[in-house]
């Protein structure tokens, strides 16, 4: 509900003086006679008075409903068309043994992880995609614009659902293959990785040249500080420790990539960089959206004038009729 000309209320203050001028009129009315004695007078009570003050807080209310009438209460009822240019993008994420390295917090993983789902918050109109890798890829949720299911399965994610490696390649091909019968405008693949690709039977270059076919634009992040990173390693007895090692990325290879397919290579070495390498996607990739809004309001004033109308002849009727009447 809203009010054209809500500006009207403050003559709703009117009320209140009214309401004061009333009670100073009664008191000087009342005048005090003073008697030897009252045992002559009848016992007998006037109802006057009080339905006299029953019309006039009846009087009050029908103004109250009237300087509402006058507002214009209006209901509105409106609805949204959206068109959209539409963007489809995969994220593709290395879910390998070394995503545990601590050079980000709390590790590559859960950081990757996190910033990604800020970035999907972001873009409410695209369709999302997720595939994982690691010695082998798979769909770890198709193309959709139910965000909170992405991110559901976003959080299912955990070390140990593939077997071990980095098979780069691979990830890139499903990630195309979840693409490749898309109608969007622009299609996108977001591949993180923190290594080198070392399994799986597709060269990232070849499913790089797949991705350019169905014009596909593929952004590469190489996620690893630069020098040594506490990496995880296997010890004799089976438990994993921490180690400094070497980080190496392919970046070469990620940078080909890239430049192939019309994308950019980014490199994360902590998590505001990988946050700011979000940010940056996001900008290049900003879905363009034309929104058209319609209203209509419907005209809601009639009841009130019309109980202010019905009070206000109560009123005349009784002050002309019954009160004249009754004693």
């Amino acid at each position: 509900m809203v009010f054209a000309h809500k500006e009207l209320f403050w003559l709703l203050a009117i009320i209140p003086l009214l309401v004061a001028w009333y009670i100073f009129k009664q008191v000087r009315k009342q005048t005090q006679v003073t008697y030897s004695t009252a045992s002559f007078l009848p016992k007998t009570q006037s109802l006057k008075p009080i339905l006299r003050h029953v019309m006039f807080g009846l009087q009050m209310i029908a103004i109250g409903l009237l300087i509402t009438a006058m507002a214009r209460p209006q209901s509105s009822t409106s609805s949204q068309e959206v068109s959209t240019k539409g963007i489809d993008i995969v994220l593709a994420m290395d879910i390998s043994g070394s995503m545990r390295a601590k050079d980000f917090d709390p590790n590559r993983l859960e950081a990757a992880r996190g910033l990604a789902l800020d970035f999907v918050e972001g873009r409410k109109t695209d369709r999302i995609g997720l595939v994982v890798f690691a010695g082998e890829a798979f769909t770890q949720c198709p193309l959709t614009t139910d965000h909170s299911v992405l991110k559901n399965l976003f959080q299912d994610i955990e070390f140990g659902m593939i077997e071990d490696g980095t098979a780069m390649g691979s990830g890139l091909a499903t990630a195309v293959n979840r693409l490749n019968e898309s109608k969007a405008k622009s299609k996108v693949v977001i591949l993180l990785t923190d290594g080198v690709n070392n399994s799986g039977n597709i060269p990232p270059l070849t499913a790089a040249e797949i991705a350019e076919t169905y014009g596909i634009k593929v952004y590469t992040i190489g996620v690893g500080t630069n020098g040594k990173a506490p990496m995880p390693v296997q010890t004799i007895t089976g438990q994993t420790v921490f180690r400094k090692t070497d980080v190496y990325i392919d970046e070469g290879t990620l940078t080909q990539v890239a430049e192939q397919t019309g994308g950019k290579y980014f490199r994360a070495t902590d998590n505001e960089s990988l946050k700011k390498i979000y940010n940056k996607i996001d900008e290049l990739e900003k879905t363009e959206i034309e929104v058209k809004e319609y209203r209509k309001r419907k005209e809601e004033f009639y009841p009130y004038a019309a109980a202010s109308g019905i009070l206000l002849v109560l009123s005349f009727l009784v002050q002309h009729t019954t009160l004249k009447s009754i004693v």
